[in-house]
């Protein structure tokens, strides 16, 4: 079986690191790129590993990337620090890398959660995101925001036994993210010189919070859902209206 090695990137995880750590005993090298965390992040990571690197911030893709040279074998699994890989999922990456794997990026199924609840509607999931990955024919893009894997065409492969997102610890932790990632997506486009057009502004957030509630049913979420529909029309609007004016 090809030998595997889990990258992640990490700053400041010291409430989640562990957990994603204890769930990655199975792999064969554990690889982090840390960027000067100031709490305890580091000294947890190297309970359970001995390749952990201290790294300027580059960006999501760079440090990505980056983390990835660092690692000893060929096939890369990338993972947040508030992820988890259950075994059944473990299984299932092993069942590929066993063969002959037919693709060079393999997108797996990822569960997330606000606090501890599953957000099941409203596109939340199944939320496919490409993950596992031939690093000498793959690597990540370098933008700002929600940088992705690049590979070598005819598509790629999927992985449906779903891993764990603790992505936000709660409703406030949202809310601050999203107005960071605008920030981000917005700073972006002003560099490359696009300004959005009022239809963006105007029409988008609603037809953002239209797909979310109705669409993708994220009325079945209750309030939950409501509140993240309103949530996805307000990032709309924030990472338009930001290149407007910054």
């Amino acid at each position: 079986m090809e030998k595997i090695s889990v990258t992640i990137i990490t700053f400041n995880e010291e409430k989640n690191i562990e957990r994603c750590l204890k769930s990655l005993r199975w792999a064969d090298e554990v690889v982090v790129v840390d960027s000067f965390s100031s709490d305890a992040t580091v000294e947890i990571c190297r309970r359970y590993t001995d390749k952990v690197f201290q790294e300027k911030w580059r960006g999501y893709g760079r440090q990505k990337n980056f983390c990835a040279e660092k690692a000893s074998h060929r096939w890369i699994l990338n993972v947040d620090a508030d992820e988890e890989i259950p075994p059944a999922t473990v299984e299932a990456i092993r069942k590929i890398l066993g063969g002959q794997p037919s693709h060079a990026v393999y997108q797996l199924t990822r569960k997330n959660f606000i606090g501890d609840r599953w957000v099941r509607y409203g596109g939340w999931f199944p939320d496919r995101i490409a993950r596992l990955y031939d690093k000498e024919r793959a690597s990540f893009s370098h933008y700002p925001v929600h940088c992705r894997l690049e590979g070598p065409e005819p598509g790629m492969g999927t992985i449906n036994e779903p891993f764990l997102h603790y992505s936000y610890s709660d409703l406030d932790d949202y809310v601050a993210r999203q107005n960071r990632y605008s920030t981000l997506f917005a700073t972006e486009k002003i560099e490359q010189g696009w300004r959005a057009g009022w239809t963006y502004v105007y029409f988008r957030p609603l037809w953002a919070f239209i797909r979310t509630y109705f669409l993708r049913q994220g009325f079945r979420d209750g309030f939950l859902g409501f509140f993240l529909a309103v949530g996805a029309a307000h990032y709309t609007l924030m990472k338009y209206a930001k290149t407007r004016w910054p």
